[in-house]
């Protein structure tokens, strides 16, 4: 597949090969930085799934059967594939969604961190065994395939996401059909390219682009066997609940409202360096972006003036810019929507500090950009503080203690992640301890864990029982068989055997 920019009609790949969307319906693939057309994206339909997961389902057999390190090495030469493509990917990344180039770059390095911790696959995927449950009696738990797996993938992260999933999934010998989202399905075009390279059996690896439709083919699909997904809350409850009902295993992904909670005795430098990079970055469409900040007692007055200069230095523009700070949001209507969250914000009471919705000359009309924003006078019960805005908006929430800021984070519906900048060992034990998310950021402004540990949101951030990567991934990619198994003819002769009276 070619990489250009022309307005070509992308292709599923399906069985080892590109084939072309039987469907006739496309959607447009635009820069969001410049509004120019890129592809064409096509929008599947139940046919296309069929092809696929009818694919997946005929290699499973052959797939499982090739012996684990084998599956590892296969896993080694992607990673080395990946490496060798890293610019092409992360150059994709930025001119289909929009980040700048230093956090797609980021993006395409922690993709490949995912394939180095699916390599892993021999150790991490061993069983247990106990000798002598009885007499001449011994018992073990062996890990083996769930089957076809598929995941819906979002916009805000092209090349990461999947990693979450398919390179556990294959290295557990399972096969795996990816839907990206459809607004960024260039960077899994070359993805695909790479795995195509790995000549693995045809049907292990399996690309299905489209909108709704392919989604709800893949809950409903009587040969999918576990599903993954990434996106909004609303969403993510649906796809577990129905993924459920249909009887597969299902790990769903949802959406945030990440607090970051700045104590008295914060080092007010490295705070704001963080702050803005976790609240702008990716210009805020991230789901583990600090959306809020709450300051405890004096902090405010420490950290809001130079938190607001900060911010207005920071420079908005194209992301393929070198100087660029901030990209583009995902499209004009993401923009739209988030302009409207300010206006919200400001009618329910809050005040702007820095405004993104002006200042913006000079930038491409067609170009979906807000600029990142900071408002103070910020309660928790107001929307602003409560729902994702998933754009560069930054709402400040005063609290007078610990106590009361750790009231103010639980009392949020989500619960993905949060941190705390203090340099106080005792307000950190308690934050970690009395917190209700999933992962905890210690000065750290984006606690998102390493491949090797999992993505473990709570509350509406989550919906399902396994994680994404880590550990839980071969959790969730493996289905345990116990044996229990006892030999005659060993010469022991008879004794007394483990039976239920």
């Amino acid at each position: 597949m070619s990489t250009t920019t022309d307005a070509r009609t992308l292709d599923n790949y399906v069985g080892g090969a590109w084939t072309p969307a039987q469907g006739a319906e496309t959607l447009a693939v635009t820069n969001p930085a410049t509004g120019a057309l890129l592809a064409h994206v096509p929008l599947s339909g139940g046919a296309d799934v069929d092809a696929a997961v009818a694919a997946a389902r005929a290699a499973l057999p052959a797939w499982r059967d090739v012996n684990v390190i084998e599956r590892a090495r296969r896993l080694f030469t992607l990673r080395e594939q990946l490496v060798a493509r890293r610019e092409d990917l992360a150059r994709s990344v930025t001119t289909e969604m929009g980040k700048t180039l230093v956090d797609a770059r980021a993006e395409v390095g922690r993709a490949i961190e995912m394939v180095e911790a699916a390599t892993a696959i021999p150790t991490t995927m061993q069983g247990r065994i106990l000798e002598d449950i009885s007499r001449g009696i011994d018992a073990e738990t062996i890990r083996q395939p769930v089957g076809v797996c598929a995941a819906i993938a979002p916009f805000n992260f092209p090349m990461m996401v999947p990693f979450w999933f398919l390179p556990f999934a294959i290295g557990c010998g399972n096969t795996f059909v990816l839907k990206p989202s459809e607004q960024v399905p260039l960077t899994q075009q070359i993805v695909f390219e790479i795995l195509h390279e790995l000549e693995l059996p045809p049907g292990v690896v399996n690309l299905v682009n489209g909108g709704r439709e392919v989604v709800e083919a893949l809950l409903d699909h009587d040969g999918v066997d576990a599903i993954s997904f990434v996106g909004s809350a609303p969403v993510a409850k649906l796809v577990y609940e129905r993924a459920a009902r249909n009887g597969k295993r299902v790990q769903a992904l949802g959406g945030a409202k990440n607090h970051m909670v700045v104590m008295p005795d914060a080092v007010i430098d490295k705070t704001v360096s963080g702050l803005i990079g976790s609240a702008f970055g990716a210009a805020g469409q991230r789901c583990m972006a600090g959306s809020v900040v709450v300051t405890v007692g004096e902090a405010h007055d420490r950290l809001l003036e130079r938190l607001a200069a900060a911010t207005r230095a920071l420079t908005v523009g194209d992301g393929i810019d070198a100087a660029s700070d901030v990209g583009p949001v995902v499209s004009c209507a993401a923009r739209d929507r988030i302009a409207d969250w300010i206006d919200r914000a400001v009618a329910d009471g809050a005040t702007v500090v820095v405004d993104g919705r002006g200042g913006l000359d000079g930038l491409p009309a067609g170009g979906a950009f807000v600029g990142p924003t900071i408002l103070t006078d910020v309660t928790p019960e107001m929307a602003i503080a409560q729902e994702e805005v998933f754009g560069p908006v930054l709402a400040i929430v005063r609290a007078q203690s610990l106590e009361e800021a750790i009231g103010i984070v639980n009392r949020s519906r989500f619960g993905n992640g949060t941190s705390i900048f203090t340099e106080s060992a005792p307000a950190v034990r308690r934050y970690r301890h009395d917190v209700q998310a999933g992962m905890i950021g210690v000065n750290i402004s984006v606690a998102a864990p390493v491949a090797f540990f999992p993505f473990s949101g709570w509350k509406d951030s989550f919906f399902g029982d396994l994680h994404a990567h880590g550990p839980d991934a071969v959790e969730f990619y493996t289905r345990k068989k116990t044996v229990t198994s006892r030999y005659f003819g060993s010469g022991q002769g008879t004794g007394a055997y483990f039976v239920e009276q």
